[in-house]
């Protein structure tokens, strides 16, 4: 139907061209394929939608993109050079962004009428870049002229410490997979001014709302003004979220007493929690008695918690809501009023005894479901951290194990993979992702797993152009890609991994040198203000430094950390990666996306039983999957008898603290910055939040292990085919499909 104008647009000189050319090709088909309808919508509300570019996997979605890479083939272009002229949206930071993006894509390739709802940022988290091994945070602006980018005539007073602010929404298409499209809204303002933002910096006014509001994911909070910044940014977008939804409730035919049927909102995390005192209030504006109102509301809401990590379960003062909000400060005391009537135990009241709103609680007492998003998550949630809440309320826990959409993480960015599966079951894995376990049974010959081990290598070689175009370092495509992609966390570990560097430094320096190569690769943003995940980030660029200036060791161990670690990235070294790491403390990661990523593109998992490694593990079988470390429950334990001291180890253990001491030696200090090194070596032996030091020994030993059993290739290329048979439980379009059946109930 468009093969005319693919086959011009193809035809068009520069890549720019090509690429605008696209854009508006794809829009328009995006309009042909119309909008999904029903009576009633879910409203997916995320303070982050992680979405990554666009085009290909709207292409995909679509059905074109073969015709379309076929096209510029003939003209001797490629997509992948097409794709670098498109920005990537500043709208997100890690898993949960990502997870809300693939959510959005799941939503509208299974038909279901829904929208994302969240903020505009205009300059996102910010860019990463490295001065002297340190993190330097600069602004990392993504709004173009032409972008996917809608302006709207839709607008909303937002009102915010006394002042009315006037909102202007955004819409970004979001395509299903041979299906119609959703919408992903975004809000805003036009008085925000980028020109605030100090020069090559991330530093601005935070007191002036009207120009700052809206320009960066997460502002650093470390002082009072970036926290009532952050209390703008949540009530700016739920306030909008609630106006809309009325309004289209409205639109369709709801009276409001009705809204349930006609709208559902998932909070996804903690940060839209006022949208309930929000709605509350405007339904009692509009003549709703208040017990009415919180009525509908508690039908209406459903949260989803993504994690037990005290600092994310948000708590603000009173005093700070109400500097901000004054509005919502009589409903919410109201809703604590109501709980305190009925309950009698302090631990789920929602004002606590300091004057701190727990926002959560808000979520769990007014919403009719809250689901973990992991099994060993939602087990840990029940039995220990919100148990208090299970036993009041045991209907409305549940578990929805995360997801990631295939068409991203496969179809887009591995071609070869998805081309051999193709050939062998079909292409029906495309929509049903539990077709892959037709693999198992079709390609287990010899020929297949060389096939794999082949694809596999043309992805580490495509990787390696890519890293070296980008930032000119080499890699060889011949070592083992040991690969730990994620956010800058103590709880993911990082630390422990850059332990086990110096470890194998050591042994290298010893005599002990691999057979084959290693390659560790990371990629990672530390928050501004959080001090150790930035000294993290400086001891393994110091590493690789010290390591790559070694001609003893260079040859055999090279340490490489990606710079502004980002989708993009993700989507290069992911299919890349032999090896999955996935080592964080068992208890603390609430599921993990990246884990299901890297199982479907065929690295093998080295992680604990923590998160959706758990499901992964019971998936695969042991010998596919590497499991270290101590178990959840005796990591809970330890917690709840404050009684594991990192001193113990360091002191008690002499190849331990070899391991630590390397921290601060000569080597490290001559590339490095002193400050953050001892900062970091007193953390890990003082401290240690996350227990580095509990599993070190554990790690070690299985990751030589798994170092070991890479050099059997054709047995390693078996664990491989399993873990890509294996993932199809993984996919997002199950977690939705099972939303929607157990909370949502669209039609």
């Amino acid at each position: 139907m468009y093969e005319n104008e693919i086959e011009s647009i193809a035809a068009k000189g520069s890549a720019k061209e090509i690429y605008y050319g696209l854009l508006q090709l794809t829009k328009d088909m995006m309009e042909q394929k119309g909008k999904i309808q029903g009576k009633k919508k879910v409203y997916y509300i995320s303070a982050e939608f992680l979405i990554g570019k666009l085009l290909s996997n709207n292409l995909i979605n679509l059905g074109v993109y073969d015709q379309v890479d076929s096209a510029l083939k003939k003209h001797g272009k490629s997509m992948a050079e097409i794709e670098e002229i498109e920005n990537e949206p500043s709208l997100g930071n890690g898993g949960l962004g990502r997870l809300a993006a693939c959510f959005l894509d799941s939503i509208a390739t299974l038909g279901l009428p829904g929208v994302g709802v969240g903020l505009n940022y205009h300059l996102g988290l910010f860019k990463q870049e490295f001065d002297k091994n340190l993190q330097k945070e600069t602004p990392n602006p993504w709004i173009t002229d032409k972008s996917w980018l809608r302006r709207t005539n839709v607008s909303y007073p937002v009102l915010m410490n006394g002042n009315t602010v006037q909102s202007v929404m955004y819409e970004i298409d979001v395509t299903g997979y041979d299906n119609q499209c959703n919408t992903l809204k975004l809000f805003d303002l036009d008085t925000v001014d980028e020109s605030i933002v100090q020069e090559n910096s991330i530093y601005f006014d935070k007191e002036n709302i009207a120009k700052n509001l809206t320009l960066f994911l997460y502002p650093d909070d470390s002082d009072y003004q970036g926290q009532l910044l952050r209390i703008y940014q949540q009530y700016f977008m739920v306030s909008n979220a609630a106006q809309l939804i009325i309004d289209e409730a409205l639109a369709r035919g709801s009276n409001l007493y009705d809204l349930p049927d006609y709208a559902v909102i998932q909070i996804n995390d903690t940060h839209p929690t006022m949208v309930i005192p929000e709605m509350i209030r405007l339904l009692t504006n509009r003549g709703i008695p208040m017990d009415h109102a919180i009525d509908i509301v508690s039908k209406m809401c459903a949260y989803t918690n993504h994690t037990i990590l005290a600092e994310a379960l948000e708590k603000w003062p009173l005093w700070f809501l109400d500097r901000v909000v004054p509005q919502l400060i009589p409903i919410i005391k109201m809703l604590d009023v109501k709980v305190r009537e009925k309950y009698q135990d302090e631990r789920v009241y929602i004002i606590d005894k300091d004057d701190r709103v727990h926002m959560a609680h808000i979520d769990i007492h007014y919403g009719f479901s809250v689901n973990g998003v992991a099994a060993l998550h939602t087990k840990i949630l029940e039995d220990s951290e919100l148990k208090h809440f299970k036993d009041i309320y045991p209907n409305k826990f549940n578990n929805k194990t995360n997801g990631i959409t295939f068409r991203r993480w496969l179809l887009h960015c591995n071609h070869e993979l998805t081309d051999f599966i193709t050939e062998k079951i079909g292409d029906g894995f495309k929509k049903d992702a539990d077709e892959l376990e037709k693999l198992a049974a079709v390609a287990n010959n010899s020929a297949d797993l060389e096939k794999l081990l082949a694809i596999k290598k043309e992805k580490k070689v495509q990787f390696k152009e890519y890293l070296e175009k980008k930032e000119g370092i080499k890699v060889d495509e011949n070592s083992i890609f040991d690969v730990q992609v994620k956010r800058l966390h103590e709880y993911k570990r990082q630390q422990m991994n850059a332990l086990y560097i110096i470890y194998k430094y050591m042994q290298i320096k010893a005599g002990n040198k691999p057979k084959t190569p290693i390659t560790m690769i990371f990629g990672a943003k530390a928050a501004p203000a959080y001090t150790i995940a930035k000294d993290i980030i400086h001891m393994i660029r110091c590493l690789s430094d010290v390591i790559c200036r070694d001609p003893e060791v260079s040859p055999y161990l090279t340490v490489v950390m990606l710079e502004n670690y980002n989708v993009t990235y993700a989507e290069r070294v992911i299919p890349a990666a032999d090896v999955s790491e996935q080592i964080s403390l068992a208890s603390k990661e609430a599921s993990g996306t990246s884990n299901m990523k890297f199982m479907l593109n065929g690295a093998v998992t080295l992680g604990t039983d923590d998160g959706a490694n758990v499901e992964i593990h019971e998936f695969v079988g042991d010998d596919n999957i590497y499991i270290f470390g101590e178990s959840s429950d005796t990591v809970i334990e330890h917690y709840a008898k404050a009684d594991y001291s990192p001193e113990k180890y360091y002191d008690t253990d002499p190849e331990i603290a070899k391991l630590v001491d390397f921290i601060i030696s000569k080597e490290m200090f001559a590339v490095g910055n002193k400050k953050s090194l001892i900062r970091l070596y007193m953390e890990i032996v003082t401290k240690d939040w996350f227990m580095a030091l509990l599993d070190i020994k554990d790690y070690i030993k299985v990751k030589e292990q798994v170092f070991a059993d890479y050099d059997q290739r054709e047995e390693w290329a078996k664990k491989m085919l399993v873990n890509i048979s294996k993932a199809g439980f993984f996919s997002s379009d199950r977690t939705i499909a099972q939303y929607n059946n157990d909370i949502w109930k669209l039609k």
